[in-house]
């Protein structure tokens, strides 16, 4: 156990979980690293759309603070910006660039930037188009917190001059997320925020076998799906459900479908928070295939791969448990918050007395 350290996190939401995966996992990962003695405090940019949706307005570890604007950030929380061992500073949070310059200017400890839209920053970089990162001050973070593994990691040292950048997946809190009995209720099902980009892999997997099995039920929740989407009459529509009804939502499915952004899939190494938490729960899950996914899950014995109806028919009962169980025995092994707080720990400490220009 290292000494406590003092971290202030600046991310996208904490509070509210509605329309962004990013909440759950901030509260994961500030659970496990209060419940280790580290004074943890998370700063949230009021949002009204996150105001009337807030499923947890007073998360219960370390402490959580709203602020207004940049002006607000730097007057009533600078001070702990800068005395602070490590702060991080999360992707899409608003006015992301000058929250950056702010606190590199302002802390005297290690600064790191999280990336949980990895390449879809790699791509906005690109073309100069990321309202929350520019090239220029992705060099100056210490290190580089990437959801994405695998060949990402070396394309934004070299393309941007990323210092150090390390995979640093997303993962499952296992006092959340475990399996429940309940009875069947759907065949398969889907949770995610709607995506232009993810609604192609949707059809696939989930609304074209509904159309071909009119006579079982198929459910999709998340918020976001525009009117002209028009699901078969089998696809039940819930828009959204609060991470406590997470799990049993997973365990009322006979096997859960996983569908991953476009531009995830192109890199590949993109696990999704969705597929960890439904691996967590025992729920077997039938996942679009990208580079890397057989690093996370063993396909076939872990994971089922792509055919949502070709599963359905060939797999029992007992084939389904096998694999649930493999996949949630793999997940408690490698991607639980407490191994994120191990990674992250280890981090500050190699660099010690380190600081970016």
């Amino acid at each position: 156990m290292p000494d406590a350290l003092r971290i202030v996190v600046l991310g996208l939401s904490i509070t509210s979980s509605w329309g962004n995966g990013h909440a759950t996992n901030y509260r994961g990962l500030v659970r496990a690293l209060a419940g280790r003695g580290h004074d943890v405090r998370f700063l949230e940019r009021e949002a009204p759309w996150y105001a009337a949706n807030r499923d947890l307005p007073d998360p219960p570890w370390g402490r959580t603070d709203l602020y207004g604007s940049l002006e607000e950030l730097r007057d009533e929380h600078g001070d702990a910006i800068a005395a602070a061992d490590l702060v991080v500073v999360g992707s899409y949070v608003p006015d992301g660039i000058d929250v950056g310059e702010l606190v590199l200017e302002r802390s005297r400890g290690v600064v790191a930037f999280y990336d949980i839209d990895t390449p879809v920053t790699f791509a906005a970089l690109e073309h100069r188009a990321c309202e929350y990162l520019t090239p220029r001050l992705a060099a100056r973070y210490d290190l580089y917190l990437s959801f994405t593994g695998g060949p990402i990691l070396g394309a934004l040292e070299r393309r941007f001059g990323v210092r150090r950048a390390r995979a640093f997946h997303c993962f499952v809190d296992p006092d959340a997320y475990a399996p429940q009995e309940r009875e069947e209720r759907w065949a398969a099902g889907y949770l995610g925020t709607y995506g232009v980009d993810r609604q192609g892999a949707l059809e696939r997997l989930l609304v074209q076998p509904a159309r071909r099995r009119p006579k079982l039920a198929f459910v999709v929740a998340g918020p976001q799906y525009p009117p002209h989407v028009r699901w078969p009459a089998n696809v039940e529509r819930i828009e959204h459900l609060a991470p406590p009804e997470h799990p049993a939502f997973y365990a009322a499915q006979r096997l859960t479908v996983n569908v991953t952004r476009a531009d995830m899939r192109r890199w590949g190494w993109s696990p999704s928070v969705r597929l960890f938490e439904a691996a967590a729960c025992a729920v077997p899950v039938v996942s679009d295939l990208w580079d890397g996914l057989a690093s996370f899950f063993r396909p076939g014995s872990e994971i089922l791969v792509e055919d949502t109806l070709g599963h359905l028919d060939r797999l029992g009962p007992e084939d389904l448990r096998v694999i649930g169980e493999r996949a949630r025995r793999r997940v408690l092994a490698e991607h639980t918050a407490e191994h994120r707080a191990d990674e992250l720990e280890a981090h500050v400490a190699s660099l010690a007395g380190v600081r970016a220009a």
